[in-house]
């Protein structure tokens, strides 16, 4: 019984640490930072004369119903027009998005006949731009207006090789389930990254918008899945900081369902495996302890370890309450019980299109787990390049 014992508490801890002790852990941190060192004041904006030449780099694979919208969120940009740069790269598309393009000839369009998936197409365009920062958003978000200036004033930190932009994701209808539920992830998401970078640097950049010094680019096997946060984390690798800023925002819609999230959370938990056996050094505490206590906390327990722990919670309290371990034991079933009926309440919900808050979060938050374990048997059944289906937004 000592075993289980021993087994079911390493589980609580990790579950505990993963989801909300690293948070706490990370908010008390960065207080104790501020305290020793005063909170950091920020650099003031560049002038116009001063601004550096900026491409703004977009990978799309048939995106030809958001051109003219990206196109206008584009030209809305807050920047010297003579110094912002537009790139395509338009990755095997076989619809209308390059004669959509032709109407734009302010933007250079890098074509790539044969569809190989977005690190591949990075690959090529990185090695195009002549610019020393590249900006890198999706076909189907929209930046605010301030962004790349945002993204320049964070750069002017020398250590600064990658600035990661905020995620916010939108619904089209009150109620829609797959969008609030992202949503509500990357509020919490948002947090922990503005700590992480605060304390000394984000742990990942979101393809969504993210800004790097191009010439700290290393070009990625092609088989990538989370191109974004292999870029940005090989270059804290190097020496560098990603720094987080919610001022640099981009806004797309949520997922349509939560069939399509899952396609989603799928192969970002797949992504985040292969990452995490790629980066594998990062994790040695001996070559840059900081780096890999935010590394570990923040990524590779979320991807690997802990949704075993809380699946592995189940049995050994099962077993803990038969083998009369103690009145904890049977408090903690009882919760859980009552955790996975919330979970149940709240799928059962969302198939009748109605949501609960209360049920929705226990749910979304099974969910993401379960979807983990589907991660490891795509990773497992990926061979070839890094093309995906892609999810269908709201």
């Amino acid at each position: 019984m000592v075993a289980l014992k021993i087994a079911f508490w390493i589980c609580v801890f990790l579950v505990f640490y993963t989801y909300i002790g690293y948070g706490l852990l990370l908010w008390l941190l960065v207080r104790v930072k501020r305290i020793v060192r005063g909170k950091a004041v920020k650099a003031a904006l560049p002038t116009d004369s001063e601004l550096p030449d900026v491409t703004f780099l977009v990978c799309a694979y048939n995106e030809q119903d958001v051109v003219d919208m990206k196109m206008k969120n584009t030209h809305q940009i807050d920047y010297p027009k003579d110094k912002l740069h537009v790139m395509w790269v338009t990755d095997g598309s076989t619809d209308g998005t390059n004669k959509q393009l032709v109407r734009y000839p302010e933007v250079e369009v890098v074509f790539l006949p044969e569809r190989r998936g977005k690190t591949a197409a990075l690959n090529h365009g990185i090695g195009q731009v002549k610019t020393a920062i590249t900006v890198m958003t999706d076909a189907n978000t929209m930046v605010n207006s301030e962004a790349v200036r945002e993204i320049v004033r964070c750069l002017q930190d020398p250590q600064v090789g990658c600035v990661a932009g905020e995620k916010r994701v939108m619904a089209r209808h009150e109620g829609q389930a797959a969008a609030e539920g992202e949503g509500l992830y990357w509020n919490y998401e948002s947090a922990l990254k503005r700590m992480d970078s605060e304390l000394y640097s984000a742990m990942g950049a979101a393809g969504e918008l993210n800004a790097i010094r191009t010439n700290l680019y290393e070009p990625m096997p092609e088989n990538a899945l989370l191109d974004d946060f292999v870029m940005s984390m090989r270059m804290v690798d190097q020496g560098y900081r990603i720094a987080y800023t919610s001022e640099a925002y981009a806004m797309e819609y949520g997922s349509a369902d939560l069939h399509e999230e899952s396609k989603r959370k799928r192969r970002i938990a797949a992504g985040g495996l292969q990452s995490c056996w790629w980066l594998r050094r990062m994790m040695n505490p001996l070559r840059r302890p900081l780096v890999a206590f935010q590394f570990v906390s923040h990524r590779v327990l979320r991807w690997s370890i802990t949704p075993v722990a809380m699946m592995a919670l189940i049995p050994l309290n099962v077993a803990l309450v038969l083998m009369k371990g103690g009145t904890i034991y049977t408090i903690i079933w009882l919760l859980q019980v009552l955790f996975y009926l919330c979970a149940l309440g709240g799928y059962l919900l969302e198939l009748r299109g109605r949501k609960n808050k209360l049920l929705y979060i226990p749910y979304y938050f099974l969910f993401m787990n379960m979807n983990v374990f589907l991660g490891i048997s795509y990773l497992r059944t990926h061979h070839g390049g890094g093309t995906w289906e892609k999810a269908k937004r709201g």
